[in-house]
């Protein structure tokens, strides 16, 4: 996601040194930098020009304070415009949903057909059944969410979010191909009204260009319904098509923010940084991976950091905290504490937990650029599969062997493996990987931490351990 972009920032970092401010001289190159990084990663033209103008005029003239370099100096100013240009002028809650209203709060799904509408509608049913939201900085607990799908005319796109939902853990109205859409609106609504709903999600029909029919639609199901939030559904990878799309919506409707779909598939991703800014609405979510967690909250100063190779460890601690046992972890540190030895029943926890925090790929994009060379040996994708083919050999395992893996011996490993559908090689890996986390942790009771990097030989050692997941 805008990796093309974050490369051509970070070089242009290093274009300027020794010099006490930044001048017309010393920046316009830089500038051209700047804005020839800005049209490859498909930022649309007007956006371009003004943020550039910008730019230019906050930075002429800025002292170079301390231990900066101008290069750097020129950063901070980028950062701030960034930030601007993503809704971080709009205040700090304008990227939360707004719920508050006498229940349930009605929430209108927009978009063209491919954008990613079914999936996201099923994405942010469960965010907000798991109690994600956030109304002025605060989480406001768990939702009861419905979903209802109004398009009638991809039978399809019914049963795929009845799917999703079912996935997702919410309830799913049934609707049929031959209702209307606004029948299908007011018995949903009726429905939610009656059983005590927070939340309502009408996911609506989309359609492969922008239509008169399609707006149309979409109006009286706005007017009928009157939602508090009305979510417009946008295809990163569309490009500068996706600027055009998410005006020809905003003049249609009276959108309160934008969903950008699929930034994980799009090292451009230029049409984050200019649908904001065409439609004057804030980015309120973005999908990140395929999977129903894959759905992250917009924070215009986080992704500015991210584009800047800044990182964003707020976001990646936050993901943390929703993902990890604290019970199982405690639990773990008490058994350790006590004197029993870590195995493979305490090896599986690890490996579920890794599991909850998602896409590999997408946690490793929150590292700051300095950790960028270790985390570019680290294929997101190879690593969520390791993690799930070890998931499977220690499934294949008994509850004895996983309590004492010193009985697994050759004839027993032949068995995991063929249970596992693996070689017996990758078997004796994961055992091998196993009993380097068993040293740690033993060492790490002995000693904590100091003791433990030493043992290893510092990141010496992390960088020869191969065998890791996805490790290259």
């Amino acid at each position: 996601m805008l990796d093309n972009l974050t490369a051509r920032l970070s070089r242009v970092v290093k274009t300027l040194k020794g010099e006490a401010r930044l001048t017309e001289a010393n920046t316009q190159e830089m500038l051209r930098e700047v804005r020839l990084a800005l049209l490859e990663a498909d930022v649309a033209l007007p956006v371009v020009r003004e943020f550039v103008a910008r730019v230019k005029e906050k930075a002429l003239g800025e002292d170079v304070a301390g231990s900066l370099t101008p290069g750097q100096a020129l950063v901070g100013v980028v950062h701030k415009e960034l930030t601007t240009l993503m809704g971080g002028d709009l205040g700090p809650n304008a990227t939360e949903l707004s719920l508050a209203q006498q229940p349930p709060a009605v929430i209108l799904m927009a978009g063209l057909q491919g954008s990613g509408k079914t999936t996201t509608t099923g994405k942010l049913a469960r965010w907000l059944a798991e109690g994600g939201h956030v109304q002025n900085g605060r989480k406001t607990g768990k939702k009861k969410v419905l979903v209802v799908s109004a398009d009638v005319y991809r039978p399809a796109a019914i049963e795929q979010l009845k799917t999703v939902a079912a996935q997702a853990g919410v309830d799913f109205m049934p609707s049929t191909a031959d209702q209307k859409p606004e029948d299908i609106a007011r018995n949903a609504l009726d429905h939610a009204r009656r059983h005590h709903y927070d939340v309502l999600i009408v996911d609506t029909a989309g359609r492969l260009g922008i239509d008169e029919v399609l707006m149309n639609e979409i109006r009286a199901l706005h007017a009928l319904l009157n939602p508090i939030e009305t979510l417009f559904v946008v295809d990163a990878m569309l490009g500068q098509d996706a600027v055009n799309v998410a005006k020809a919506f905003n003049d249609a409707l009276p959108l309160t923010g934008v969903v950008l779909t699929k930034l994980d598939g799009d090292a451009r991703g230029g049409a984050a940084l200019s649908v904001r800014q065409i439609t004057g609405k804030p980015l309120k979510f973005v999908g990140v991976s395929e999977k129903l967690a894959g759905l992250e909250p917009f924070h215009p100063e986080r992704m500015a950091q991210r584009v800047l190779g800044m990182g964003d460890i707020l976001s990646l601690v936050e993901e943390a905290q929703r993902a990890i046992d604290v019970d199982e972890a405690q639990k773990l540190a008490a058994k350790l504490k006590s004197g029993d030895r870590f195995d493979l029943n305490d090896f599986r926890s690890q490996i579920a937990q890794m599991k909850n925090l998602g896409d590999m790929g997408s946690l490793l994009e929150k590292l700051p650029a300095q950790f960028s060379q270790a985390a570019s040996q680290i294929d997101g994708k190879q690593a969520n599969k390791q993690v799930r083919r070890m998931e499977g050999i220690l499934n294949a395992m008994t509850e004895l062997e996983r309590s004492k893996p010193e009985l697994i011996k050759a004839s027993r490993k032949r068995r995991i493996a063929t249970g596992a559908g693996v070689q017996v090689q990758e078997v004796n890996r994961m055992l091998a990987q196993f009993e380097q986390m068993q040293a740690m942790m033993k060492q790490m009771k002995k000693g904590g931490m100091a003791k433990m990097m030493r043992a290893m030989g510092g990141m010496k050692a992390l960088r020869g351990m191969k065998g890791l997941p996805g490790m290259k």
